[in-house]
């Protein structure tokens, strides 16, 4: 994994990062949702992402094999600092460093862009099982996350019932007069 690339998503690479997403709804409770998006609508969800935040891909040999991005933490003008992450891997490709070259990457910009707080939606189980590990959870840790929230029993996916857990992570200053945010498009 010493040649994967960062990038920008573009909406061209929409089915190839849906490929990748697909298994963890079909297969997994790391995704509480139940149906597969159509390509036309994953395509939407990363172009409305890009109006503000990056979406960025790891590739190697040209092949699309992880992603992250960031979304609104909350809408209200005040949460402006605040972003929820979000990451993706390619099956084969977890456990190698790629997660972590992304997310780096991703925070990388999220400082130039004057974001503070990281946070992170996690599915949690307090049995592992066929559908749920807690991998997620972890991996944010080594990153410098910690929990800052737990939720009982908030998700039912595959006959189960699963907890939520938030993480934070704080990659800036929270000063009195805080530096606007940056649209990822005033960046490029």
């Amino acid at each position: 994994m010493t040649n994967v690339t960062m990038r920008m998503a573009t909406k061209a690479d929409a089915k190839e990062i849906l490929d990748i997403y697909e298994p963890y709804v079909r297969n997994s409770a790391i995704s509480f949702e139940y149906d597969v998006p159509s390509i036309e609508e994953f395509t939407e969800r990363i172009n409305n992402i890009l109006k503000k935040y990056p979406y960025i891909v790891a590739v190697d040999n040209n092949q699309i094999i992880g992603y992250a991005y960031v979304s609104s933490f909350k809408e209200r003008v005040a949460y402006d600092w605040a972003v929820e992450t979000t990451i993706y891997l390619s099956q084969d490709c977890r456990g190698k460093g790629v997660g972590k070259k992304l997310y780096l990457a991703l925070e990388k910009i999220l400082k130039r862009q004057n974001i503070i707080n990281l946070n992170a939606c996690i599915a949690y189980t307090t049995t592992d099982n066929a559908y749920l590990t807690n991998a997620s959870m972890y991996f944010h840790e080594h990153l410098g996350y910690r929990k800052v929230a737990h939720f009982t029993k908030c998700g039912y996916k595959f006959g189960n019932w699963y907890d939520m857990i938030w993480m934070e992570k704080i990659i800036g200053e929270h000063s009195e007069n805080p530096k606007p945010v940056i649209p990822i498009s005033d960046l490029q």
